[in-house]
């Protein structure tokens, strides 16, 4: 379990700061490319970004002899889920600068080129419980954006995320999100291709890929990873990174797995954006 003082030791540093400043602004870069950013060795660096990853904020994958880097926001909007929203409606000029530091600046036309981003979770469940929470309508329809999900789980199956009445009352279509399904390993692992239908912009950027994976993580706690491969789908990057946030179009992934764990470890999703 990632602890808030692990994802607060790791925010004090500027240079760790600065690290996650440039995988915001693209993703998947190597450690080389991460030190000819910073004055500083590259054995400083590899400290800077261990602390990142056992933070929980960077995830580390291998793309053949290269070790690419991501940032994964969901730490961080656990935070500010529990230390900095409730906070906001008294307007305390400290934690308002404080909410801002951590979730950074809007999103720049920069970020464009992001193609593939990773986000996780550690939930106090059971894999089954996890799965089902993904997978199930009457789950889905509970957290998140409140879409509810028909899958036909076999490979070549179609996955259709349908509107709830209240979505539909603000003029969303009858069918908001569709794909097909690559690949399905119940409780593990699902692949699928995915399209956003709420908004045409978003919808002609075609489909993407999505890839959930549940892993055991010690005593009564998964790990659930979600990556997106967003090649050619800039806008549909910008929102489900958070970047539309102040648009009222939603925390993307990272608001909706912090939703999953809240609702599978208390019972209750966070309240409706």
């Amino acid at each position: 379990m990632v602890s808030d003082d692990r994802v607060f030791k790791a925010l004090a540093d500027p240079s760790r700061r600065f690290l996650l400043d440039l995988l915001f602004a693209r993703e998947g870069r190597t450690l080389t490319e991460l030190e000819s950013e910073l004055e500083m060795t590259r054995f400083g660096v590899m400290k800077h970004l261990k602390v990142l990853e056992d933070a929980g904020l960077v995830i580390a994958r291998r793309s053949g002899r290269e070790k690419l880097h991501y940032l994964n926001a969901v730490p961080i909007r656990l935070v500010h889920d529990r230390w900095i929203d409730k906070y906001t409606e008294r307007q305390v000029s400290a934690l308002a600068d404080l909410k801002g530091t951590l979730e950074g600046a809007v999103m720049t036309s920069t970020q464009t080129s992001i193609t593939t981003q990773i986000h996780r979770v550690y939930i106090r469940a059971d894999q089954q419980a996890v799965w089902d929470a993904i997978v199930s309508p009457e789950w889905t329809a509970k957290y998140g954006y409140g879409v509810i999900a028909d899958y036909d789980l076999r490979p070549g199956g179609a996955f259709r995320g349908l509107a709830r009445e209240e979505l539909k009352e603000h003029g969303a279509p009858d069918v908001c999100a569709d794909g097909e399904i690559l690949g399905v390993d119940p409780p593990r692992r699902l692949v699928l291709t995915w399209r956003m239908l709420m908004d045409d912009a978003l919808a002609a950027e075609g489909f993407t890929k999505l890839t959930y994976e549940i892993e055991p993580a010690g005593e009564g706690v998964v790990k659930l990873t979600v990556t997106h491969e967003l090649d050619g789908a800039p806008e549909l990057a910008k929102m489900v990174s958070g970047g539309r946030e102040s648009e009222g179009a939603g925390g993307g992934w990272a608001r909706v797995l912090s939703d999953i764990k809240s609702l599978l470890e208390t019972g209750e999703p966070l309240p409706r954006w």
